[in-house]
């Protein structure tokens, strides 16, 4: 069995039951003597410590695909670009170096994770966030005139008057890939640009349709999110600018560093595959992460050193194991009392030196098409310990009817 792109996040499944492909693949192999070959460039924390750990045999490739060299990468602190007046999406250095490209005829990744104009529109009068009736999320603001829910698909007019405090000055705040692909035009009119996000790639083949134009050449920059940086070969692109690192190492998940790395290395990744030598512009406000810079100069080693530091200060995986329980319900107040009797009841079976909780606490999203989500962490060394506690957790929620109408999930790791 082989799994190509290891750290993809695609391989965890978000609905239950929540499996992972790889831990499934590999139970898989050992039922007929199979093998299973994982690959990535930038490998997940918990794969490459079981490597090291000797439970997986490691193998690695020292040269890039026909003796490339590495790009030449340079971080730019965008702090300094403000110091200095620059009010562009772009820094001066990425400025130049696409002004450039377009004159040699070669071509430019330009990669931003948020799709939409706007990331959320706010009164500037009383600081109302306009967000989704159904959802805790902010809506996105689209070109089209419509605010848009990301999770739900819920869509309304945006109408420039605030809900609240009736003040006209709502504004449209934040950045996204419409927006990046307006300027582009803005600053750049005789540049062919496609934009390949959720949105541009709904129709059936327009993803491939989009890929081939571009590999054709009948595009001189591709602009989109993360879908674009992962495992193309375009020969004729010199240049990769991301233009925000810190989108996805701002998330709230102990993932959001490994999550960074893995997409600066494949978006930089892309650049200087073919006979010219290749350039690559990170765009930060945070130039000095160890994910950041680690990525700008391709060293796995030095991030997973760093990273896996952090993870055995606070017991995360794989330095310890994880269980989530969670748990959601259209009734706000009959979830928060099931999640507090669970915890209590954690509490009653587990010795308290020996298991780390965190909550009950609002989902990273709280309400998704008008149902509230908890969770509850749950941190130890021992996976037979976590095992346990699911196994008494189970029979107590299954004896009592007052959870019948809360949806309980558990997922490990």
């Amino acid at each position: 069995i082989v799994i190509d792109e290891e750290h993809d996040g695609a391989y965890k499944s978000d609905t239950s039951p929540k499996y992972h492909a790889r831990e499934t693949a590999i139970y898989r192999a050992k039922l007929c003597g199979a093998s299973v070959v994982l690959g990535s460039a930038t490998p997940s924390v918990e794969a490459y410590a079981h490597a090291l750990n000797g439970e997986y045999q490691l193998w690695t490739l020292k040269k890039r695909a026909g003796n490339a060299i590495l790009p030449n990468t340079q971080i730019v602190d965008l702090r300094e670009e403000f110091k200095k007046g620059n009010r562009s999406i772009f820094s001066e250095e990425l400025h130049k170096k696409i002004t450039e490209c377009l004159e040699r005829k070669e071509q430019i990744m330009l990669f931003l994770n948020r799709r939409g104009f706007a990331g959320f529109v706010s009164c500037r009068a009383c600081g109302q966030v306009i967000k989704c009736p159904h959802c805790d999320v902010t809506l996105t603001y689209h070109r089209n005139g419509k605010l848009r829910c990301h999770y739900c698909g819920h869509e309304e007019v945006f109408t420039k008057q605030c809900p609240i405090c009736k003040s006209p000055h709502v504004a449209a705040f934040g950045l996204g890939t419409e927006k990046v692909e307006a300027a582009l035009h803005q600053e750049f009119p005789a540049a062919r640009v496609l934009r390949m996000d959720m949105d541009t790639t709904k129709r059936k083949h327009a993803h491939e349709e989009m890929l081939a134009a571009f590999a054709a050449g009948r595009a001189d920059i591709l602009l989109g999110t993360q879908m674009i940086v992962k495992g193309h070969d375009f020969p004729n692109v010199t240049l990769v600018g991301v233009i925000a690192a810190d989108l996805s190492l701002n998330m709230d998940d102990y993932h959001c560093g490994e999550r960074t790395f893995q997409l600066l290395t494949q978006a930089v990744g892309r650049s200087g595959r073919g006979n010219r030598p290749g350039q690559a512009v990170i765009q930060t406000y945070q130039p000095e992460h160890y994910s950041i810079q680690a990525a700008a100069v391709q060293d796995y080693k030095k991030f997973y050193k760093e990273e896996m530091g952090y993870r055995m200060l606070l017991d995360y995986p794989p330095a310890a194991h994880m269980m989530t329980v969670f748990g959601a319900c259209q009734d706000k107040e009959l979830l928060k009392n099931a999640m507090y009797y669970i915890e209590v009841f954690i509490r009653r079976v587990s010795p308290k030196e020996e298991l780390h909780m965190i909550g009950p606490a609002a989902a990273s999203v709280g309400k998704v098409k008008d149902v509230y989500r908890q969770v509850i962490h749950l941190k130890h060394r021992d996976i037979c310990f976590l095992t346990a506690v699911r196994e008494k957790l189970e029979k107590y929620i299954e004896i009592n009817s007052g959870f019948r109408k809360i949806y309980i999930q558990f997922d490990m790791n």
